[in-house]
C-alpha cells in the first residue's frame, strides 16, 4: 500500500559537498521537491557504522552538508531537513525490526563484503556495520516512503528493504475480523467500483497480473469516502495480504552523474580530485587549468581527439550544442588549445557556483537560521514517525498502558 507519495532520501555527513554530489543526487533532490512530499535527512548515526573511533569532526560535517544542501537550492518550505539521530524512532524501529530480520539476509547484502575488502584498514567486524542496511530499511519505512532515489548501486538495498516490509506485515499484520472488514470495506466503494474491484482482484491472485494492482491501487486511491482503516484493508485484500502496516518503497532510478574529477576519474575527496560545491574561485581556475588533457596532444600544433580528455567529459555537462562543436572541431584540428578549450568550461562552473556562493551566505552570516530550519525538520519528521511507531507498537502486541 501507498500511504502518500512521499520521497526519502539521506546522506552520511562527509562535511562540504563536491559538484558531483550536486550533479549526482542534489540535482534530482531539487527536482523532486517539487514534485512530491519529501524528506531529506542526515544519517550521521550511519557515520558510526565505518568510524565509530573518530566521531570529533562529525558536527561540523552535518552543518557544512546541510549548508551546502540548502545552496543547491534545496528549499525547507517544499521538503523536510532533519538529521536522524534527533528523531529516537528510528532507533526503535531498527532495534523492533532486528528480532524478526533473518541474520542471513544482512550478510547477502551485495556492500557487505564489497566495504570489507574496500574498508580493509578499519575494524568492521562490529554489529552496527552488519545492520546498517537495516538501519536503512527503519529509516526509509518509518516514513512509509513510497519512492527512494538511488543509483545502481543501491537498489539491493531497498530491496532488503522491501523484503522486510514484506515479512513485518507478514508477521504482525494480523487484523481480528480482517477478511470480513475488508468484504464491508469493498459494498463502500459502490455497486460498480466494487464489481472491478473484485475482477482485479481475481485478476491479480489467480492470474498474477501486475497491472491489475497498480489498477486497483488507482480505484481506491479516487474513493473519497474511505477511511485510512477501510483503505488499508483494500490494499492488503488486493494483494491477498493482511494489514498492511510498513509499506513497500519502490525505487526511484537516479541517473549517474557523468561529472568526472580532475584526473578523469570519478570524483572523490578521497582520490583528492574533487571541487567542493562552495570552492574559492581562484582555486577552482587553477584546478581545471591544470587537468590532464588528451596525451596524443604533446604540442600545441598537436591534434587531438576529445573522447580522451577528461576535459571533453565536463564539456557534456555544462557546454551547449555550439561549445561541444567547436570543442570537437578545434580539438581535431589543432585549431584552439587546451587552456583555450578549459576557459568555457571555468566559465560555466563559476557561474553555477555563484548561485551557492549565494543561497549559503546568509547561513555562514546568521548559523541560527540553519539551527531553526533544521530544528523545524525534526519536530515534523518525529510527528510522522510517533504515528508510525504507534501503528508498529500495537501490532506487536507493546501498545499496553
Amino acid at each position: 500500500m501507498m500511504f502518500t507519495e512521499r520521497v526519502v532520501s539521506g546522506m552520511r555527513p562527509t562535511g562540504a559537498l563536491h559538484l558531483g554530489h550536486y550533479h549526482g543526487a542534489l540535482k534530482n533532490w531539487v527536482r523532486l521537491q517539487s514534485e512530491y512530499p519529501c524528506l531529506f535527512f542526515v544519517a550521521d548515526w550511519h557515520a558510526l557504522t565505518t568510524h565509530y573511533d573518530s566521531t570529533d569532526i562529525i558536527g561540523k560535517n552535518v552543518w557544512d552538508m546541510v549548508v551546502d544542501w540548502l545552496a543547491a537550492g534545496i528549499d525547507p518550505q517544499q521538503a523536510v531537513l532533519f538529521i536522524q539521530s534527533r528523531v529516537p524512532e528510528h532507533a526503535e524501529l531498527h532495534l523492533l525490526l532486528s528480532m524478526c530480520t533473518p541474520l542471513g539476509w544482512l550478510e547477502r547484502v551485495p556492500t557487505y563484503k564489497d566495504q570489507q575488502e574496500k574498508l580493509s584498514d578499519r575494524d568492521l567486524s562490529t554489529y552496527g556495520f552488519l545492520g546498517y542496511p537495516l538501519l536503512q530499511a527503519a529509516d526509509i519505512l518509518m516514513y512509509r516512503a513510497a519512492w527512494v532515489p538511488v543509483g545502481e548501486d543501491q537498489v539491493p538495498h531497498v530491496e532488503i528493504t522491501r523484503e522486510i516490509a514484506r515479512r513485518f506485515n507478514h508477521l504482525f499484520g494480523r487484523e481480528p475480523g480482517f477478511e470480513e472488514k475488508a468484504r464491508e470495506a469493498v459494498k463502500k466503494l459502490g455497486s460498480k467500483r466494487a464489481k472491478l474491484y473484485q475482477e482485479l482482484r481475481t485478476r491479480y491472485q489467480e492470474q498474477g497480473d501486475e497491472s491489475a494492482v497498480s489498477q486497483g491501487r488507482e480505484l481506491i486511491e479516487m474513493a473519497q469516502n474511505l477511511s485510512m482503516g477501510d483503505r488499508e484493508r483494500l490494499f492488503g485484500y488486493l494483494e491477498g495480504s493482511r494489514k498492511i502496516i510498513l509499506s513497500e518503497p519502490q525505487v526511484l532510478l537516479t541517473e549517474a552523474s557523468r561529472l568526472p574529477g580532475i584526473d578523469g576519474q570519478k570524483m572523490s575527496k578521497s582520490y583528492g580530485n574533487s571541487i567542493g560545491m562552495r570552492e574559492d574561485p581562484e582555486s577552482v581556475r587553477k584546478k581545471i587549468r591544470t587537468m590532464p588533457t588528451d596525451p596524443a596532444r604533446v604540442r600545441r600544433t598537436d591534434p587531438g581527439e576529445p573522447e580522451r580528455c577528461p576535459v571533453w567529459q565536463l564539456h557534456q555537462v555544462y557546454s551547449d550544442d555550439a561549445t561541444r562543436e567547436w570543442v570537437q572541431t578545434g580539438c581535431r584540428s589543432a585549431g584552439i588549445g587546451c587552456l583555450e578549450c578549459k576557459q568555457p568550461v571555468i566559465d560555466a562552473v563559476l557561474k553555477e557556483q555563484q548561485a551557492f556562493h549565494e543561497r549559503a551566505q546568509p547561513y555562514l552570516d546568521d548559523p541560527s537560521l540553519l539551527r531553526n530550519i533544521v530544528a523545524d525538520g525534526c519536530d515534523r519528521a518525529r510527528k510522522i514517525a510517533q504515528e508510525t511507531m504507534r501503528d508498529v507498537r500495537e501490532v506487536m502486541g507493546l501498545g499496553y498502558t
